[in-house]
């Protein structure tokens, strides 16, 4: 294999240069390396949160690679917060997040479920109780023949 020249190496990281896009675009996935990065964190470090967070969860190529998303950056940032500016520990950190989950996404009530259900099942009962649909149509050889729905 024959080593690229100067010019070439030059003409292709314009070229490059060219076609990354601009630094206000977000992008829509960090490899690890820029992670660690932008974050000021060992690659170590983020592949430990990620056995201690269960929020911390990011795709991975066919290759094993990490792919961050912008949820999952602010999701570092603010654990690297948690533990490096509020002192708290993992656990407490963990139990921090957990709240602002419950906080963001509340469960239904049992009230509000057995009311969903009952309309349901009032729906359900007015279906059951219309008369089955007919239809007629024309099979391969010309033939008109009836298929019943509901019954």
């Amino acid at each position: 294999m024959k080593p690229r020249s100067r010019a070439l190496d030059s003409a292709l990281n314009r070229m490059s240069a060219k076609v990354s896009p601009p630094a206000s675009v977000p992008k829509l996935f960090y490899k690890i390396g820029e992670v660690s990065r932008l974050t000021e964190l060992e690659a170590y470090v983020l592949r430990y949160w990620e056995t201690e967070f269960s929020g911390l969860r990011p795709r991975k190529t066919a290759g094993g690679q990490r792919l961050y998303t912008q949820e999952d950056l602010a999701l570092v940032l603010d654990i690297k917060r948690m533990l490096y500016d509020q002192k708290y520990t993992i656990s407490g950190a963990r139990k921090q997040l957990q709240a602002k989950t419950r906080a963001r996404d509340p469960e239904p009530s049992k009230a509000l479920i057995g009311s969903i259900k009952g309309q349901l099942q009032s729906i359900l009962d007015e279906l059951n109780a219309c008369e089955p649909l007919t239809i007629r149509r024309a099979d391969s050889q010309g033939k008109t023949r009836s298929d019943a729905f509901g019954a």
